[in-house]
Order: structure tokens, then sequence, then C-alpha cells
């Protein structure tokens, strides 16, 4: 009986040696920071902290997310500098304003800290400043093709209710739309700010100075869910061809509804998600994927809606 003790004892410790491993790469202090632009009011985002909690939890590291509580860009960059002083193992960051931001996102590459440029940016910029990689939709493109199907789809005139016109990719979106349609881009993109009441307003006086208008592209729920408002007012909804970039609560609602045509959904989860588990990777085994990461995009229609449903807000 004591000899089977001993083996058994010492089989349950070979099982369990294994699981060091996990265990020890958690006590290295793995820890890996994710700066957004995003202001505290933008719900979208929530899904991006979703995705890096996952992350976090599944490669055994620490995580944590950081912003610009107003959506501020110069106080965006004074966390970077903070996040790169306090010595992480990455660094994954959008890219909103490159005259504002690459400065201190050079400066953490320099300092050897890894970078993966997330969300906003691209894949030059990211070979350009030095980061690993970008993780993200290519925004162009993504307008562009939403235009192109408009455009089979028999519009030929839009509003773009641009709720962040200092960040490049936004202007991208419309741009790329705009291109599809096979027109130029110009009035017809307006700043509607982030506001909510604003938002609405200005949609709302849009359409009444420019009646002929045959679609509304919005480029996320700030903007998407005043303007759903917005149609409801003046009777339009369900009428006007509205499409929309990402996805969230109201704009499932909408597209299950029919007020809302499609969502281009460029999957923030995997843009959170992801740089954690690729730098994770890289960092214990020296591993890197050999291209950037497109996580977008995808068109969500009416059709196949209830696993997005089950999830939009959240891991959608």
């Amino acid at each position: 009986m004591t000899s089977l003790m001993k083996k058994l004892m010492l089989a349950t410790a070979v099982v369990a040696a294994p699981m060091m491993i996990a265990t020890t790469a958690s006590a290295e202090g793995e820890k890996y920071i994710l700066v957004s632009h995003a202001p505290d009011s933008d719900s979208w985002w929530n899904t991006i902290k979703n995705g890096i909690a996952l992350a976090g939890e599944q490669m055994d590291v620490e995580v944590e997310y950081r912003n610009p509580p107003t959506g501020d860009l110069a106080d965006m960059a004074r966390i970077i500098e903070q996040a790169a002083a306090s010595g992480p193992n990455g660094i994954i960051t959008t890219l909103a304003d490159p005259d504002i931001l690459e400065g201190p996102i050079r400066a953490a590459v320099d300092a050897g800290i890894d970078v993966i440029i997330m969300n906003t940016g691209s894949p030059e910029k990211a070979r350009e400043i030095g980061a690993l990689m970008y993780v993200g939709q290519p925004e162009y493109d993504a307008g562009h093709a939403a235009g192109l199907r408009a455009k089979g789809d028999g519009i030929s005139s839009f509003l773009c209710v641009n709720h962040y016109i200092v960040q490049p990719s936004s202007t991208e979106r419309c741009q790329g739309f705009a291109d599809g349609l096979g027109i130029e881009l110009g009035t017809q993109m307006i700043d509607a700010g982030q506001d909510p009441s604003e938002v609405k307003n200005r949609v709302l006086a849009y359409l009444s100075a420019n009646p002929e208008t045959e679609a509304v592209l919005t480029l996320g729920p700030t903007s998407a869910d005043p303007t759903l408002l917005a149609l409801e007012e003046n009777g339009l909804a369900g009428d006007i061809y509205f499409g929309t970039f990402d996805l969230g609560g109201e704009i499932v609602k909408g597209i299950k509804a029919g007020t809302i045509q499609w969502g281009i959904d460029q999957q923030p989860f995997l843009q959170a998600y992801l740089p954690v588990v690729v730098m994770t990777n890289y960092h214990r085994y020296g591993v890197l994927p050999g291209n950037n990461i497109n996580s977008g995009p995808g068109f969500v229609t009416a059709d196949g809606l209830t696993k997005i449903e089950e999830f939009a807000g959240e891991y959608r």
C-alpha cells in the first residue's frame, strides 16, 4: 500500500509539472498596456476592454486599458509616455493623429518596448514608426466596399455623419464611400461632433436642406444612434438607405428592424485580443506573424444576426 501511494504521488507530480510553465510565465510579471483615443462616453470601446481582459486571462498576463477621459489627444500622448515609463512588456495603441502621437510611440519603441498599432493607423505607419504590426480594418477599403455595395443598390447621393472628423481614418471611410459611388466628397460629409443632441440636430438640418439625399452613412454608434432618432423624428426611418460602420445594441436593433441596411463590422474584439496573444507568444517563444492582421471589414445584415445580437456591445 505504501509503495502504491508513492507511485501515485510521483505520477501526480509528473502530470502537474507542465502547469508550472503558465504559473512561472505569470510570475515573471508580463504586462501589456492598451492605450486608446476614446473618451469615456464612447460605449463602443467596451468591446475593446472585454477583448483585452479575456486575452489577459487566457494568456495569464497582466493587462491594463488606459484612455483620455475626454478624448483629448494631447492627454493621450502623455498617457503613452506614462505607460512607457512604467516599463511594460508591450504597448498596444491607436494612432488617431500621427502628428500628435508618433513622437511618444517612437520614444517607446526606442526605449525597447514592443508596440502594436491597432484600430486606427495603417500598416505603413506601423512599419514607419517601428511597431511590430498593425491590427485593424483598412478604413478606405472598407468605405469603398460600402460605396460599391450602395451603388449596386441604386444609390447616387449620401450624407456622411462624421462624429470624429479630426481622425484621418474617419475621413477615409467617407472618402472611400464617395469613391465607391463614383462621386466627389464635399459638403455631404458633416462634422457632427459627439454630443448626441448635436448629432441629431445636424442630421435633421442637413436632410431638411438637402431633401434629395438618398442615403445616410454613419461611422459608429456615436453617430448612428442619434441619427436613428433623427430619422424617426423626420419620418424617414426605413425609407432612406442607411448604412453604418461598426456595431452596437441600437445598430443591431436597426438592422433587425430594417431601418439600417447593413453594418460594417471591424471586429474590435480581435483588435484588442489578438495583440495581447501575438506579443505574449512573441516574448515567450520568439514567434511572430509575418504580416499585419486585417480584423475587418465584414458586412452584417439582417441574415444571421443571432450570434451578433447575443454579443453586440460585449464581444461584437
